[in-house]
């Protein structure tokens, strides 16, 4: 099977870590930087140049995106779905997760538990909005932010005025989030790939900080999630359309609260942490998929779709 993995930096541990899954599996893989691509737009041929020569034969495309490149690199996952690949993520799942508060709202309306938000955009509605929340203290949020960037705790409702104008002055659109307190600064990641959690791990803040992220300091140790919370992942990443996602999850008085789900979820931490080749999860789970013929019936269904408008 060819298999290219979309990633500016191959010697990133998840990309490298696909890269050797696919190999070890028997696949020809390659990886491509997303922003090498272009992309061109014809009635009956849509097609991909790389560094200006044609992409070739791919069966399958591993989206990393990241989130400074998104509208290019959705451009480019859309152009593969037009050209019949199976994409592991497709590229509106891609862009449901990527938007913060969109994703809220989507899980929201399939009644999963997250904290409450509230959106705004007038400095004169912040009081009643950290009441809303049951605040302060309350989280602020930028609606487009990673690896705890753009997440500020707000201890009294001045400060929540101070951030939140700060952020406005900057044009950045922010959420007002209850902050879950009994969380203690404890997180869960839950790496869900197709209909399973492969693996999942609990988050701890150092002492004086409450966002759980490693890449901020937190440490890490392997867990077993319980049914609900294990019910919570799953059923986030399926209303966002993810084939695989990192589901960050909080325990909360009311049961677990999705957190953020990222269709981009980095491997090194979790497989460190719970000893799961995660990568070679996700490529076993690509060759069931581009095996399957379901996949096939699909493909030439959107190929002949598309010679029929044509027409």
């Amino acid at each position: 099977m060819r298999i290219v993995i979309l990633s500016r930096r191959e010697e990133l541990y998840s990309t490298r870590a696909l890269f050797s899954a696919a190999l070890e599996r028997g696949h020809d893989a390659r990886v491509l930087d997303t922003l090498q691509f272009d992309i061109r737009v014809s009635r009956r041929n849509p097609e991909l140049l790389y560094k200006g020569e044609p992409i070739g034969p791919v069966d399958a495309v591993i989206p990393r995106i990241g989130a400074s490149i998104t509208h290019f690199g959705l451009a480019v996952v859309r152009q593969f779905e037009m050209m019949g690949v199976y994409c592991l993520n497709e590229s509106q799942a891609i862009a449901r997760s990527r938007d913060k508060l969109r994703c809220l709202q989507l899980l929201s309306r399939h009644d999963i538990g997250l904290p409450p938000t509230v959106y705004t955009r007038q400095a004169d509605h912040v009081p009643d909005c950290i009441e809303r929340v049951e605040g302060p203290p309350v989280v602020v949020k930028l609606l487009q932010g990673t690896q705890g960037i753009g997440v500020v705790l707000a201890e009294t409702a001045v400060a929540a005025h101070s951030v939140i104008e700060a952020f406005h002055g900057l044009e950045q659109n922010i959420l007002i989030q209850q902050f879950i307190k009994e969380a203690g600064g404890a997180d869960i990641r839950a790496l869900v790939v197709g209909r399973r959690v492969v693996a999942s791990m609990k988050r701890q803040a150092v002492a004086g900080e409450f966002r759980s992220n490693i890449h901020r300091g937190g440490t890490s140790k392997k867990v077993r999630l319980s049914a609900e919370s294990r019910r919570t992942a799953l059923a986030a990443a399926r209303c966002l359309g993810l084939t695989v996602a990192g589901v960050d999850l909080i325990e909360s008085d009311e049961g677990p609260m999705v957190m953020e789900v990222n269709s981009s979820p980095g491997l090194e931490g979790i497989e460190r942490t719970t000893g799961v080749d995660v990568a070679g999860a996700i490529v076993e789970y690509i060759e069931s998929e581009v095996r399957n013929p379901k996949h096939d019936i699909r493909k030439n269904g959107e190929r002949k779709a598309s010679k029929t408008k044509a027409r």
